[in-house]
């Protein structure tokens, strides 16, 4: 059976085609992300998606149903996440994605995207041996964190700390280098919401995963500095990476920005924020390096898609 699943995420829009592999788990056969951008206005206090953004999500969606169904994908789903479950308006995107696609958009509620984060991650091969660790998947409307005892899920929360989200409500010029302010402003909010969701403060043992795009961003820079293709790139990410990346990019205005090797133009404005919200994180947490993954919400999906364990 192969199976096809749509993320509508904050800032980007992805595709999983997957086959149920012999062990139950997916088998890529094909990845494809479009920076489509449709939470514009998600960190004001009543957000709404702008008539532009939603119709640059259906187009996105609308391609990637299409090459999935090409590719003899069976069943397609689309299943969508903070930017339409906040907007006051997602009601309408998903009839506008109806209309144009014949799909139903399963907007998913914070825990529900958690626990499929999670399932996603345990198809991972890379992480197999893992039995207790935590997770944490930072996009553009939200962060996921999570901790597994036994390869069970026993914490999940989700908490609007996307990195479109924080740039939109706490950086006033992002086209400007991201200043000492920008990142003090966005640390105290991290930690405030971090402290009123009861996620653990300090080490606890263990693996750290990180997943979503801003760290696959960072691994993406590193590999283009060393020249080194992404996929054979180590997924080992230290903090001070982080810290370092975000002392060398954030000196850039906007434009330099847009110039570096790895980051994608499209997401040189909230690259920043991004940085500094999981340098806080880390610093709440305890957090010395993530584990990069790519298998996160979509592989769960599909997962759920194909009947695998």
């Amino acid at each position: 059976m192969r199976a096809a699943v749509i993320d509508i995420g904050s800032n980007s829009i992805k595709v999983l085609v997957a086959d149920r592999g012999a062990d139950g788990t997916p088998q890529e056969v094909l990845s494809r992300t479009l920076e489509a951008r449709i939470s514009q206005g998600l960190g004001a206090d009543r957000p709404r998606l702008s008539v532009a953004g939603m119709a640059r999500g259906v187009g996105a969606v609308a391609e990637l149903a299409d090459e999935a169904r090409r590719l003899g994908a069976l069943r397609v789903a689309a299943v969508a996440t903070s930017a339409v479950r906040d907007a006051e308006n997602g009601a309408d995107f998903r009839a506008r994605v109806r209309a144009a696609t014949g799909l139903e958009v399963r907007i998913l509620a914070g825990s529900e995207e958690a626990s499929l984060i999670g399932r996603g991650l345990t198809t991972d091969p890379a992480l197999a041996t893992l039995r207790d660790f935590r997770v944490f998947d930072l996009g553009g409307g939200s962060l996921e964190c999570l901790s597994f005892r036994g390869r069970q899920v026993e914490f999940a929360a989700s908490l609007p700390l996307g990195c479109v989200r924080l740039t939109e409500r706490l950086v006033p010029d992002p086209a400007a280098p991201f200043g000492a302010a920008d990142g003090d402003r966005v640390a105290r909010e991290v930690e405030r919401q971090l402290a009123a969701a009861g996620v653990a403060r300090g080490p606890a043992g263990g693996a750290v995963v990180g997943t979503g795009g801003t760290l696959t961003t960072v691994r993406a820079v590193r590999a283009a500095a060393a020249d080194v293709p992404f996929a054979a790139s180590d997924p080992h990410l230290p903090v001070d990476l982080l810290r370092a990346t975000l002392a060398s990019v954030g000196a850039l205005d906007l434009a330099g920005r847009r110039k570096v090797p790895g980051l994608a133009a499209s997401r040189a404005d909230i690259f920043p924020a991004a940085l500094a919200t999981l340098l806080a994180l880390a610093e709440w947490a305890g957090v010395t390096a993530f584990q990069h993954s790519l298998r996160n919400l979509r592989w769960g999906v599909a997962a759920e898609l194909l009947g695998g364990t």
